[in-house]
């Protein structure tokens, strides 16, 4: 008898408490359909993540030993590997005892295409702009990256809530926000320096040769128009039509005589500085870390900067699935992503990350106002729609190489 009276009270107990939950959401607004309950919940805080809660929400990280394992990390050399070596690859070898095998590559999906349709793969994590990320997704070149193990935020945010739009795709998660701007050498025009993405176009009143990225149509065919006049809001659909893809190439015609092409992001602060150029595009963080390392003259012009996120992406196939993926889960955490940007000047994808920017490692200096997102820089910029792209690269790749052999 005392046995069932207890279980009795124990049922009724469990009742209680689950009315009790249902009164508590419902009684906020029975009107409500599911799906606005359902994003109020994920809106939610998670219990004891506050500021004042005096708890820590966990982070998940690798776990397990990797050591004796080697991993492949393809990227763009120069500075920007720089930073991701002392960010992310050293105190990931630390943490796991892995060793990891920097490579650079100049970018696009051909390389790792070839090894996933060969069966030859030997690169495991690459880092890739956003609109070849969907792409080489698209394509089946990539694995799929679950977001729901990415760690979350210090305060417990969901990484999915955590990063900038766009920031986690399929089969990609979001490092840095990064910039192509126009840059320049001051000591070429000291009289009458030039000011806007138009001026770049103008080689009469600000002569000299013009670097241009030869790799790719893209970031190209977007300057060209936007310094042709076309408002940021409208350049996609502007380039969705014939007319407007041979207006882009319409405006390149007339400083192709004057370009010298680039393929690599080390090399537009090379031309400046070996005089080859007086204005070239550059990723943005490049010139920084000519300008702060190197005391090198050069200046950003940030008008009608293009934005852009750059990702990591796992080749599909690897052999090191495991430790490829606990590098981008480990990479791409709040304090990982805010170390990066102590050493370059583009801008962490967390939103966490931001408050935890401080001083350049070794310069010393205030990073925040060299990051492509910082208010002052960001007025006229657009970010590249990578969607698009993805739809539109095989073709303009053909355009662009023919224009190319004129």
């Amino acid at each position: 008898m005392g046995r069932t009276t207890a279980i009795i009270i124990a049922a009724a107990a469990a009742v209680v408490i689950l009315a009790g939950v249902l009164l508590f959401m419902l009684g906020r607004g029975s009107e409500k359909d599911v799906n606005e309950l359902d994003k109020e919940l994920s809106d939610m805080k998670l219990p004891n993540s506050g500021p004042n809660s005096g708890a820590t929400a966990p982070q998940p990280g690798p776990t397990g030993t990797l050591a004796g394992r080697s991993l492949v990390v393809v990227s763009w050399g120069g500075a920007y590997t720089k930073s991701q070596i002392e960010a992310y690859h050293k105190p990931f070898e630390t943490k796991t005892g892995a060793k990891i095998n920097s490579i650079d590559y100049n970018g696009g999906v051909g390389e790792i295409k070839a090894q996933v349709e060969s069966g030859n793969i030997t690169w495991d994590v690459v880092d890739m702009e956003l609109a070849d990320a969907q792409r080489a997704c698209d394509e089946g070149l990539l694995e799929k990256i679950d977001a729901g193990n990415l760690p979350a935020a210090p305060d417990g945010t969901p990484a999915v809530q955590d990063f900038v739009p766009n920031g986690i795709t399929p089969c990609a998660v979001t490092s840095i926000l990064f910039s192509h701007i126009v840059a320049y050498d001051s000591t070429k025009f000291e009289a009458n320096p030039p000011k806007t993405l138009a001026d770049f176009f103008n080689v009469k009143t600000f002569p000299g040769k013009r670097g241009l990225r030869k790799t790719s149509p893209k970031i190209n065919l977007e300057l060209a128009l936007r310094a042709d006049g076309v408002p940021g809001d409208q350049v996609y659909q502007v380039l969705s039509a014939k007319e407007g893809v041979d207006r882009a190439f319409k405006k390149l015609d007339t400083i192709k005589s004057n370009v010298v092409w680039w393929e690599t992001g080390a090399q537009p602060p090379q031309l400046l500085a070996d005089g080859e150029v007086t204005m070239t595009t550059a990723y943005n963080g490049r010139i920084f870390d000519a300008q702060i390392t190197e005391a090198k003259p050069f200046v950003i012009i940030w008008d009608g900067q293009l934005q852009e996120l750059d990702v990591f992406g796992i080749v599909k196939g690897t052999k090191n699935l495991d430790a490829a993926m606990q590098f981008v889960s480990f990479a791409t955490d709040t304090q990982r992503l805010a170390d990066q940007a102590q050493w370059i000047a583009y801008g962490p994808a967390r939103r966490s990350s931001l408050p935890l920017v401080g001083k350049h490692a070794i310069k010393g200096v205030d990073m925040g106002p060299h990051m492509p997102n910082a208010p002052q820089n960001s007025t006229n910029a657009i970010q590249i729609d990578f969607l698009w792209w993805a739809d539109h690269q095989e073709e303009l790749n053909q355009r662009w190489a023919a224009w190319l052999a004129k």
